[in-house]
């Protein structure tokens, strides 16, 4: 009898606190409630849910909300493209500027075997470790090769041939990972306004002897290709693309044919006539961005 009386008791006891607690849950939805923009909602569907942070926040949701609410600029999305943006400008009744698909790519052309004064490297097999020891290879601007960037890609659009990591444009939606991963910085994001472009694939910005001391490749900054093309400076001993100016890379023949060294390059998806051309051959990409590397701000002693 005492038993089934505690029992009913705790059942009465345990449903009051069910009552008081769904009372006060309901109080506190009401009272705590923050509307939400139904435009929040509109723009977060449009948007393509990669979550890849490319646009500098941390998801989609988040990109959608300062949008709105703060007047970003609608076409900071990477893999949604111009036609996302486009959409999200009519949602919020603004005009559209236009934008371009954001690619990476890589400023270096050299493989393991262009690479001078190469050594076995036996340290933690990362680029952020490696490149804190002196030795590995005469160029300090160089890709290290060790796929810091191809791990950091969610995409699977990055790929180490022969040392060197190589982009796959049918994969890469510019979500700005590899860019972060690297430690040279020797990988930057382009507006591609097509789906090939011309970059400069050498970072080395010593001069022309002391480059061909460590690479057989890298730019001696001779300004061959700045004389031939008007969109093309030089800039501490390294040619740069005026990328806002930019119209075909069919403007950079010459320059491109004018190059001693080969680090002048055509980017991309490749055309049917690429392939056919070079069905066996990898093609490296790079272009030209901030090129510093941490060995710059490294204390060495020993």
């Amino acid at each position: 009898m005492i038993t089934m009386i505690t029992v009913s008791l705790a059942a009465i006891v345990l449903a009051l606190l069910a009552i008081a607690m769904a009372y006060v849950l309901g109080w506190a939805n009401e009272t705590f409630h923050v509307e939400i923009d139904p435009k929040i909602d509109e723009v977060n569907r449009v948007l393509p849910g990669a979550n890849c942070g490319g646009c500098g926040y941390v998801g989609c949701l988040e990109y959608a909300e300062a949008v709105v609410n703060k007047g970003i600029e609608v076409n900071l999305c990477g893999p949604g493209g111009a036609s996302c943006a486009q959409i999200i400008a009519e949602i919020l009744g603004v005009d559209a500027v236009q934008s371009f698909p954001y690619r990476a790519v890589i400023h270096c052309a050299a493989g393991y075997q262009q690479r001078l004064g190469r050594n076995e490297y036996y340290g933690e097999p990362t680029c952020q470790a490696a490149n804190l020891v002196g030795g590995v290879q005469g160029c300090t601007y160089g890709c290290l090769g060790i796929g810091d960037c191809m791990r950091s890609c969610r995409y699977d659009a990055i790929e180490i041939v022969d040392g060197l990591a190589t982009i796959d444009y049918e994969k890469c939606i510019g979500c700005k990972a590899c860019e972060a991963a690297c430690p040279r910085h020797i990988i930057s994001m382009v507006p591609f306004k097509q789906e090939r472009m011309f970059v400069v694939a050498c970072s080395n910005l010593d001069r022309g002897p002391e480059v061909k001391e460590v690479c057989t490749v890298g730019c001696i900054g001779c300004t061959a290709c700045s004389r031939q093309a008007e969109k093309v400076e030089m800039k501490d001993n390294l040619p740069v693309v005026d990328y806002d100016a930019y119209e075909s890379e069919e403007e950079f023949g010459a320059a491109l044919a004018k190059c001693p060294r080969a680090i002048l390059l055509s980017v991309g998806k490749p055309r049917p006539e690429d392939v056919a051309k070079v069905a066996d051959e990898e093609v490296p990409e790079e272009i030209h961005a901030d090129f510093k590397t941490t060995v710059d701000d490294t204390e060495w002693r020993g």
